[in-house]
Parts: structure tokens; sequence; C-alpha cells
């Protein structure tokens, strides 16, 4: 995202187009003003998480059903869409799973409400085959703040339909329905395993240098 004679640009896109794209593509709501902004908690919630723990928990996610949602990075932070509605569900969700609050966690949920940076969507970011080189890639262009698809939404509406819900669970599996989207269970527990190996890293190398 550039800023050219007071007016900005997405890699050659005007703010309007992006905006456009967004709402009549997709039919994801945004707010007025400049950079362009996603309304969370209409389409989907997010899941901003540290970019070391993301790219290492979508590593360990890959080949499952929890898999194929969108995911922005933005500077050293990952943003992962999930459901509408999580959010809410995140603190009890943690508790179940026995990992405390989401803070204690570095885990933050944006859900009703708030907003989300609109990443450039000309052209989306292709997935990359090994989710680690493709997010070191993707954040080095994200560096200065802007956000970047490391993982695109699909190009039409609907693309909701593979964002990580807790309807996964339960009715849907016991049904045999191979087209749920992916368990928010899973992605939760995964993530905050990641940023917990990451704080135990970075204390081990504190102690290490005391």
């Amino acid at each position: 995202m550039t800023s050219s004679g007071g007016r900005l640009s997405y890699g050659g896109s005007s703010c309007g187009e992006v905006r456009l794209w967004y709402e009549s593509v997709l039919g994801w709501p945004t707010v007025p003003g400049e950079p362009v902004r996603l309304a969370v908690g209409v389409r989907f919630d997010v899941l901003d998480v540290p970019v070391v723990a993301g790219v290492a928990a979508l590593a360990r996610l890959e080949g499952s059903e929890c898999e194929g949602f969108p995911v922005a990075l933005c500077g050293s932070r990952m943003r992962l869409l999930v459901a509408a509605g999580s959010a809410a569900e995140l603190p009890g969700l943690l508790e179940w799973l026995e990992w405390g609050a989401p803070l204690e966690l570095d885990l933050t949920a944006v859900g009703a409400g708030g907003v989300m940076e609109a990443p450039a969507p000309f052209p989306p970011a292709p997935a990359a085959p090994s989710v680690g080189f493709g997010a070191c890639a993707c954040a080095r262009g994200s560096s200065q703040g802007a956000a970047v698809w490391l993982r695109p939404p699909g190009q039409e509406r609907g693309a909701e339909a593979s964002l990580p819900t807790l309807s996964a669970m339960g009715t849907r599996r016991a049904l045999g329905d191979c087209d749920s989207p992916p368990d928010l269970v899973r992605l939760v527990n995964t993530v905050a395993t990641e940023i917990h190996r990451v704080r135990l890293r970075r204390d081990s190398q504190a102690l290490a240098f005391s």
C-alpha cells in the first residue's frame, strides 16, 4: 500500500477499487475512510496472534481438515479469519482447553464492532506450499504495517464457508458432513500451543543470557 499525491494505492489499485472488490465480490462490508478497513463481526471474526506462532500453527495444521481459511499478515502479527461470533467464544474455549485468559497468551480476538485493515486483493497473494517460506516473504512485504494476504479468501461470495467454527463439531461431524467448516477448537488449541512454545523459548533465552 503506497501513497501518491495524497491518495492511497494498493499495488496500483485505488482505495475505491479495493473497497468495491471486497463489498461487491466477497460481500464483506467496509467502514468509511482510508485506508480501507473491513468491518469485523459481520461475515467473520479475527484471531490476532504473533506471526512466529501463527506460522508454526499453520504448518502443524497443513494436510488436516483445519486449513484453507483466509490468513493475513500485518507487521509482526498474523490475522486468522474465523467464523463470526467466535471472538465471544474464545475466553470460554481457552478456559475449557485449560489455557487461561487470551491476553496471557498474547492472543487477541476481534469481533463485532471491530475493524481489520484490508489487504490489497490485486493480485491476491498465492497460498504458499511451504507456509513458513510464504509467511516470511509476506512478513517482509508487511514490515511497514501494511496488511497483506498470506492465504487470500476465495474470489467469490461465500468465501467465509471455509472459516473455522464451533459448528464443525457435534452434529455436522456426526452426520459425516465432509464439507463442514474446519474446527475452531483445534485451531485455537494449536495456536495456543505454539504461542506457549514461543514464550518458553524466549524465557529460556533470557535465562541463558542473564
